[in-house]
């Protein structure tokens, strides 16, 4: 589980957000919405500590990963895959070696046991075929799943997606929103999704955290996200909902 007690952020004199306070718990997926600029991506990068705050905590199963030293932090920092919004891949090798890429840096596997575990990941994204291929040569729904299958190959407890849909037409977006469903149900992984597809948050989410005005501005399950009175919140969905 993930919690995060009264996050507080800012660049020089700019406030991003202040008194962020939600529960992340274990086995769910959970949509961080709001508008461009409201510190979405900023907050994701707090959970593994890639960035620090000026005030708070986020504790993982209950330890405050602010107050680790370098190695238990790297420790901590395995425990989360990451699918990056262009999907970070790497240009100069092949899909199958950037799948391989942190086992080989992360974990003392064989060849034979990397050969296997890149290939059972390949697979979960439906890609099987592929591993020979450049980066150059896959479309961006293709770069997004080997991505995806990197983020999981040294099994994490928890994935984070940034804007997993951005960029890709109505029927690909669907393909990657029914991968990260499967990845939740298969892996039994936590999975935490920033996002402004609507259409994504509806179909895959358990619960919506939404930042506004330089805080928290509203959080809780995609049913009572349907019947809020919150305006701001009714306002963004609405018109995210209505540019996808």
């Amino acid at each position: 589980m993930i919690e995060i007690k009264n996050l507080k952020k800012t660049f020089g004199p700019n406030l991003i957000w202040e008194n962020v306070t939600c529960t992340i718990p274990d086995d769910k997926v959970i949509a961080i919405i709001g508008r461009s600029g409201c510190g979405k991506s900023v907050l994701l990068k707090h959970l593994n500590a890639l960035l620090l705050p000026d005030e708070g905590e986020v504790l993982i199963d209950g330890v405050d990963i602010f107050k680790l030293g370098f190695v238990e932090l790297r420790k901590v920092r395995q425990l989360f895959g990451v699918l990056f919004q262009g999907a970070a891949l790497f240009d100069s090798i092949s899909a199958y070696e950037n799948v391989a890429f942190p086992l080989r840096y992360f974990s003392d596997f064989t060849e034979k046991q990397i050969h296997e575990r890149v290939m059972q990941c390949l697979d979960l994204v439906n890609l099987a075929n592929i591993g020979n291929k450049g980066t150059s040569e896959l479309s961006g729904g293709m770069r997004k799943r080997v991505g995806l299958a990197r983020a999981m190959v040294l099994q994490p407890k928890y994935l984070l997606y940034d804007e997993p849909t951005s960029g890709l037409d109505p029927e690909t977006s669907d393909e990657i929103n029914d991968l990260i469903l499967d990845m939740g149900n298969t892996l039994s992984v936590t999975s935490v999704v920033i996002t402004h597809d609507m259409h994504s948050v509806l179909k895959i989410a358990d619960k919506a955290i939404f930042l506004d005005n330089q805080q928290l501005a509203w959080q809780g399950t995609i049913d009572e996200m349907k019947e809020s009175n919150n305006k701001r919140l009714k306002s963004f969905v609405q018109a995210a909902a209505y540019s996808v």
